[in-house]
């Protein structure tokens, strides 16, 4: 219990790190994202016309071409609106998770510079990821607007479920990042591994459809409440289940703490690795 307390005795200290580090935070989430459209003739645009292609395309395969329907739902646009709905929670998790192994091994010579708050790198990753998932989210209301005319206004409760999911995310991310200087073929590893989550996920298919004996599997998959909670304020109009969100918020916290204070821990060895 000790040793426990000192090792987390470390979080505080780096949380403070972070707040004070926020315009440097924001200066690398901006050079991060536009320099994946630098040089391209849209720019940002790609941001937004990348997630409105992929939604038509699900649209018309899915819904006109397979005439796939949610549950119970009759509207051609219900699967396609549902299924690209998780599909943005999970690639905020993937997209993050797959980057954050590379992340110190991509920038040397942040290592070298004994000033430089390596934390914050996984936090950029995570925010450029936060920024596409937005991008899709605002073209999944237009498109969903303009096919019901309505919004369920349930979706004010989406920022309760993200937040608690970002900061695992975050923990997983430092967690990663530390373990992929010392261990490459960690990066390989993820890759594999988020493709797997993503079908042991209800993300093409409704959790109804598991036997209820290998449903709580699933939910060992830490995508999965996080995309059931989204669907309920977004597409159902429900409240979030409130014991859930309890025990994703302490769960997120813990693991966020955790993986912070592993990664204070293990950066004194990055420089003699790298």
């Amino acid at each position: 219990m000790k040793r426990l307390n000192r090792f987390l005795s470390v979080v505080p200290l780096d949380i403070a790190s972070l707040v004070g580090h926020r315009r440097l935070l924001w200066r690398l989430v901006k050079r991060d994202v536009m320099g994946r459209y630098r040089g391209s003739a849209l720019g940002l645009t790609w941001s937004l016309a990348t997630p409105l292609v992929m939604l038509g395309i699900y649209t018309f395969v899915f819904s006109v071409v397979f005439e796939m329907r949610w549950g119970t739902g009759t509207n051609r646009f219900q699967y396609a609106t549902t299924l690209f709905a998780g599909l943005i929670v999970f690639n905020l998790f993937s997209e993050s998770l797959n980057r954050a192994p590379s992340l110190i091994l991509e920038q040397p010579a942040y290592v070298k510079k004994v000033v430089f708050p390596l934390e914050i790198l996984p936090v950029m990753a995570v925010g450029t990821a936060l920024f596409h998932a937005l991008a899709s989210l605002a073209v999944w209301f237009i498109f969903y607007g303009a096919a019901y005319r309505t919004i369920p206004w349930t979706a004010l409760f989406l920022p309760l479920i993200w937040v608690p999911y970002l900061l695992l995310i975050m923990g997983f991310s430092w967690f990663l990042a530390s373990l992929g200087v010392f261990l490459r073929d960690i990066s390989h590893l993820i890759t594999s591994v988020t493709a797997a989550l993503l079908f042991i996920c209800p993300v093409f298919y409704p959790l109804s459809l598991v036997p209820k004996a290998y449903r709580p599997w699933l939910y060992l998959n830490p995508v999965t409440t996080a995309v059931e909670e989204t669907r309920r304020v977004l597409l159902q109009g429900n409240f979030p289940r409130w014991d859930v969100l309890g025990f994703g918020w302490i769960l997120a916290v813990v693991a966020a703490g955790l993986g912070l204070a592993w990664f204070h821990k293990t950066r004194k060895g990055f420089a003699d690795v790298l």
